[in-house]
């Protein structure tokens, strides 16, 4: 059984989106303020949480980004009405399995909450806006939640996240070919790198796996997912 926390401090909602998650079989905890949230967080891990974005006193950014700091592997959906709010892009920077628009569309947030996972965060950095938004789309039907980054600084910014995997481009705006691909191990030791290219450039470190564009996506899938399969080794 799978256990989700709904945060939203319009409560009657919070319980009502709760209702139709468990009436799944699944197990739901609601809250209806960030602390609240953070207390049930603190006593045990849930799949995924699913807060609003405008809230008294801690907002979903906020609270996602302390949840994080409880229990890092959590998978992060908000609910916003407000799709341009630079809360909203801090929290994309430390990884959402999905931001969803209000009124909450249930059929896509129960396929989300049925493959979300646990520690599945994957870097993308791609300065191709229409590839990288396919390219974390095609993720989140895999369950795993996308950390992007359009350039070289962008990768500076990435918030306090644990990826299991990245995906990089050799080429992107910031620096010479290959500069992504040695600042990503630098804010993540160890992190297994997926290379994408159009080019004919050499990677400048060891990868995994190694693609060039036009790629077959579900080859590059595959490959991500060995990469999390390596770290869990028990996930369906």
């Amino acid at each position: 059984m799978r256990h989700y926390l709904v945060v939203d401090d319009n409560r009657a909602f919070a319980e009502n989106l709760g209702e139709i998650v468990g009436d799944l079989g699944d197990e739901v905890s609601v809250a209806e303020s960030g602390e609240q949230a953070l207390a049930l967080a603190s006593k045990r891990h849930f799949d995924a949480i699913v807060t609003d974005m405008r809230m008294p006193f801690m907002g979903g950014a906020e609270l996602v980004h302390h949840v994080r700091r409880i229990d890092p592997g959590v998978a992060a959906i908000v609910v916003t009405a407000y799709v341009r709010d630079n809360d909203l892009d801090a929290a994309r920077r430390e990884g959402l399995l999905a931001t969803l628009p209000k009124p909450v569309p249930i059929g896509r947030l129960l396929e989300l909450l049925a493959v979300a996972r646990r520690d599945g965060l994957c870097v993308v950095v791609e300065d191709d806006v229409a590839l990288c938004d396919n390219l974390c789309e095609a993720l989140r039907g895999r369950g795993v939640a996308a950390v992007p980054a359009a350039s070289v600084l962008e990768t500076e910014r990435l918030g306090p996240v644990k990826p299991f995997c990245a995906l990089v481009d050799l080429r992107i705006p910031g620096g010479p070919a290959g500069e992504a691909m040695r600042r990503v191990p630098e804010k993540f030791p160890g992190i297994p790198m997926v290379v994408v290219t159009g080019y004919h450039d050499q990677p400048p470190l060891p990868h995994v796996a190694f693609f060039s564009k036009p790629f077959d996506t579900g080859a590059l899938l595959d490959a991500v997912e060995r990469q999390y399969q390596a770290r869990h080794p028990t996930d369906a």
